[in-house]
């Protein structure tokens, strides 16, 4: 078989579009395909990132402000205080900019967990 355009000889497991092989099964990626290394974000990492800071941030907060003696209501307002730096940390790195799915799903996880850490402060 002739050699094929990256220099390596073809295979039987090669996937060719006739002279072109657009696959190889060393690789699972085709020989055209070259990544440029390029950081990518989507609004999944961004959701992803604010949940996660959101879960350990709230509980953080509101566990070490009535450990130092505040009172609950100090402890709710630093927590929505918090919140809203995550929201706008997010809006930042590119949810602004994200489908309006995203933001609300965003927004609802955030008031989620204010909310659960306003109950555990209240009770």
């Amino acid at each position: 078989m002739p050699d094929a355009p990256s220099g390596r000889e073809e295979t039987e497991d090669d996937v060719m579009a006739g002279d072109r092989r657009i696959a190889r099964t060393d690789t699972a990626l085709p020989d055209w395909y070259a990544s440029d290394a390029a950081y990518r974000p989507i609004p999944i990492a961004w959701f992803a990132g604010a949940l996660v800071l959101q879960a350990v941030v709230q509980p953080a907060l509101a566990i070490g402000a009535t450990a130092l003696g505040f009172s609950r209501w100090f402890a709710i307002g630093l927590c929505l205080l918090a919140s809203g730096f995550i929201w706008h940390w997010t809006s930042q790195r590119g949810m602004a900019g994200a489908a309006l799915g995203w933001r609300i799903a965003t927004a609802l996880v955030l008031t989620l967990f204010f909310g659960i850490s306003i109950l555990g402060l209240l009770s």
